[in-house]
């Protein structure tokens, strides 16, 4: 069998076809992770870096993290609320003033994705005092929102939840029905 094997390798064709094989694997990996890390185009360029910076609450325009399981996407009549009071024209706004009049919603493409088989809710981080930004970066210094420079996968999130006090509750934070179920 090794012989076989030895036999097979020396063939300049068989070397060749692995090579191939192996750099289309790590070709695709590379690009994978690539156009998992940048960020979506977006419908309108929502600058979060101004809207922070003029005092509005995270959860101003993403409310339902308090109480459901995403923390939602603003609609055209939540952010027409703000914006229909303002009067300087702007490509964006004028986008914006579309969706409103054809009584369209928005449709953002969300940055921040939980794989299928895990369940994310934001209430119970959102109660125990976690920032957002501990999750999604530094929004204040971002134009269209993107995805952070941290690797958000299940190790990630399992040193989060050993980081607390109490034993007790690390080993229920841990506990793999926590997250899926």
């Amino acid at each position: 069998m090794v012989q076989r094997i030895t036999n097979l390798w020396r063939r300049p064709i068989v070397r060749i076809v692995l090579a191939m094989l192996l750099l289309l694997i790590l070709g695709g990996a590379a690009g994978g992770i690539y156009w998992t890390q940048i960020p979506p185009e977006q419908p309108i360029q929502f600058p979060h870096s101004l809207h922070v910076g003029l005092g509005a609450d995270c959860q101003f325009c993403h409310p339902s993290g308090r109480w459901g399981p995403t923390a939602s996407l603003p609609t055209s009549a939540q952010c027409w609320s703000c914006h229909q009071q303002i009067q300087r024209q702007s490509p964006e706004l004028d986008k914006l003033a579309g969706y409103v009049e054809r009584n369209e919603q928005i449709p953002w493409v969300p940055v921040a994705i939980v794989p299928d088989f895990a369940h994310f809710t934001h209430q119970p981080h959102l109660a125990a005092g976690v920032a957002c930004q501990d999750c999604h970066g530094n929004v204040a210094e971002m134009g269209v929102a993107e995805p952070t420079s941290r690797e958000m996968n299940m190790g990630w999130c399992l040193d989060c939840h050993n980081d607390v006090e109490s034993p007790e509750r690390a080993a229920a934070l841990t506990d793999c029905s926590t997250c899926h179920y």
